[in-house]
Parts: structure tokens; sequence; C-alpha cells
């Protein structure tokens, strides 16, 4: 389990370039957000949802707040990129890690593979051999189903033929779905979004990468000094329903 507190609460008034989000807090001021989620965001945030924000660490930052989560209808949405890792290599270590038991010696970000990636936690099992995994932070939800990736990603794709060259040199691989909703039942590749991703999926389980979609549960509680507290929990393996 990862927590963040002291969190602020807002409303999203828009997001844009990318990297920027305008959100009006409860003083009727309105502060400009670091956004990490470089993607569409889809399905992620509407004007007028309530959104969380973490004051920066460093008081010299230009901007003063980023974008932790928003509840998107009846559901939290986890949009800050950064967390996924965090809370899977936290589990790794923990032991908790849904469809993954035994691991230990974990790492993070560790260069690998002959396309010069970095690979997001690194561990052995409980045999001695290495797990490369590769996580992947999923917001998209497609009529209750969690897809990956919102947009064309051919570093995604990249990483998958990382892993298989992994999986060939007598490793063990997997790419963790980090299902970063509540409101979703199912997981599948964005196939109509980038088909050569979900291509490179399918070929990837074939030949022998795990594909762990790991349901997430936000929960976030409103505490009375106005601040908010956010904490995220792997709930346990969604099932892979192949979407035509």
């Amino acid at each position: 389990m990862v927590s963040r507190t002291g969190l602020i609460p807002g409303r999203i008034l828009q997001r844009y370039k990318r990297f920027l989000a305008d959100v009006a807090l409860e003083d009727g001021s309105v502060v400009t957000a670091h956004c990490t989620n470089t993607g569409t965001m889809r399905s992620c945030w509407a004007p007028g949802d309530l959104t969380l924000l973490e004051p920066a660490a460093n008081p010299d930052r230009k901007l003063k707040y980023t974008w932790l989560a928003c509840r998107r209808e009846k559901a939290w949405v986890g949009v800050d990129t950064g967390i996924p890792n965090k809370v899977v290599a936290e589990a790794a270590r923990l032991d908790r890690l849904p469809g993954l038991a035994g691991l230990h010696d974990v790492r993070t970000e560790v260069r690998y593979g002959a396309e010069s990636s970095r690979i997001d936690v690194l561990a052995r099992d409980g045999e001695g051999r290495l797990v490369y995994l590769e996580v992947k932070n999923s917001t998209l939800n497609l009529d209750g189903t969690a897809c990956f990736p919102d947009a064309v990603t051919s570093r995604g794709t990249k990483h998958l033929r990382e892993l298989q060259g992994m999986v060939a040199e007598g490793h063990r691989a997997a790419v963790v779905f980090f299902l970063n909703r509540d409101d979703v039942r199912a997981f599948d590749a964005a196939r109509e979004i980038d088909p050569d991703y979900a291509a490179e999926l399918d070929r990837a389980a074939q030949n022998g990468v795990m594909v762990l979609p790991v349901g997430v549960r936000l929960e976030a509680e409103s505490e009375k000094n106005g601040t908010w507290s956010l904490e995220w929990h792997l709930t346990g393996l969604l099932p892979w329903l192949k979407r035509a």
C-alpha cells in the first residue's frame, strides 16, 4: 500500500499542453498543477470533477502542485504516472504482488535489453531467476474494461520486445497493467487505438511474457483540517478479455 497525505481538493477546469491542469480550489483561487500523464487521459476526467493535488516538496518549484487523482462519476482515478511503479515495487518487496509470488532482491530502474531500455522493477524469484517487470499505468475505461494504451506508444511496443528477449535468455518477465481506477471489471489492449501494441502484447504472451492486469482500489478520505489522504491498494488480477 502506498499513501499520500496533505492533499488539496479542488475542481478541475481544464488540462492543456499535456503537462498543465488548471484547478479551482475551495477558496475560489485557481492554480496550475503539473500533470505527469502525457497520454490523452480519455475517460479520466471532465470539467468540474473533484481533484486532489499534492503540494510540491520543493518551495522553489515553479508549479506548486501535482495532480494525483480525480473523482470520475463514482470512481477515483489515479492520474500520476509515478505512483504505479512505487506501488508495484512495494508489493514485490512485501511478496504481495498478484500473480507473482516469492519475489525478493527487488530493484528499480535498471538498464537492460538490446534496445537500451530501463526496467521498472527487477527482482529474483524463489529459484534465483531474474524477473523483469514492466509497469503500465492504465486509466482508459471502455465500457467497464480497462485498456492500454490511450495513445499510440512505440515505446511500449519496444518494451514488449525487450521482455520477450529476456524470456528467450532464460529469465522471467511480466508486464503489469496497473488498472488505476476502481470502476473496471476486466482488461484488454486498446486494439483500435494502437493495433501494433495489441498484436505485440498477444505475441509476448505466446512467447512466455506474463500479462498481469492488476486491479487497484483507491481510497480517498477528507481530513478534519480540510486536506485529503489517498491510498492505493492492489485487489488481485482482473481477467484479460480480448475484445473483437
